[in-house]
């Protein structure tokens, strides 16, 4: 488990991970793109909302830190670039910078959101939505109780904060918050949870998957074998001061 290290497959995450873009269709709303905006989609994965930003008539580019996410993304015929979050090389040239499900899996919040801030234009707006505080803490427990039984240490994969603490850091890298909340969001799981735990913690040993998938069974999973997530996202919207 030490060095544990998430890797994303195009082809397992459209099969079992596709409710996260789905979802994320309604941050699109918040943003508001316009015809001839230049937009910076954060953790842009294989590039399904990219693409519904970019049909807006928008200039956008999408940036991950998976190979084959931007592979896919490329495949759209989109301006995709191997990027990692905490490294952000732009500099004042984004209207503004959209992220979906993406900067929980960024540990460094500090640099991810210096990054934000230095690659908008002054006036420019961050539209984000990812896992807040309480997101899958079941799941998370589980997880960690099963490890900690075979003798494993569980590393650190995500970061939820509160809102409180996300507002402190965008306001201190001079970004206006103009609405930040928790939204719970209990999500179904078509493919169930052993296979949500495939893709979303790829380095699980697959006896801990299954073990935790058979620990979590009596509170997610209903009488007729649907399962249900506890998500809980933190959505934001900030622009940056002039």
């Amino acid at each position: 488990m030490q060095g544990e290290k998430q890797v994303w497959q195009t082809e397992q995450y459209e099969r079992h991970g596709r409710f996260v873009t789905e979802y994320g269709t309604a941050l699109l709303d918040l943003l508001e793109p316009k015809p001839g905006e230049r937009i910076l989609d954060l953790g842009c994965g294989d590039g399904v909302l990219t693409q519904k930003i970019a049909d807006t008539g928008a200039k956008v580019v999408g940036a991950d830190a998976s190979p084959d996410f931007v592979r896919a993304a490329k495949e759209r015929g989109l301006d995709a670039r191997l990027v990692d979050g905490h490294q952000l090389p732009f500099n004042n040239e984004f209207d503004a910078v959209f992220s979906n499900a993406a900067l929980h899996w960024m540990l460094e919040p500090d640099r991810v959101i210096e990054g934000v801030a230095r690659a908008l234009k002054p006036g420019g707006r961050f539209v984000a939505e990812f896992g807040g505080h309480g997101n899958v803490a079941a799941i998370n427990t589980a997880l960690r109780a099963v490890s900690a039984r075979h003798g494993r240490t569980l590393p650190e994969l995500w970061y939820f904060p509160t809102p409180e603490e996300y507002a402190e850091k965008l306001e201190a890298a001079g970004l206006e918050v103009k609405y930040i909340a928790l939204i719970p969001r209990p999500t179904p799981l078509p493919s169930g949870m052993s296979e949500w735990l495939a893709t979303f913690r790829s380095g699980l040993d697959p006896v801990i998957r299954e073990e935790t998938a058979e620990l979590l069974r009596l509170a997610l999973c209903d009488s007729k074998g649907r399962w249900t997530a506890d998500y809980v996202r933190l959505r934001l919207v900030a622009r940056k001061r002039s």
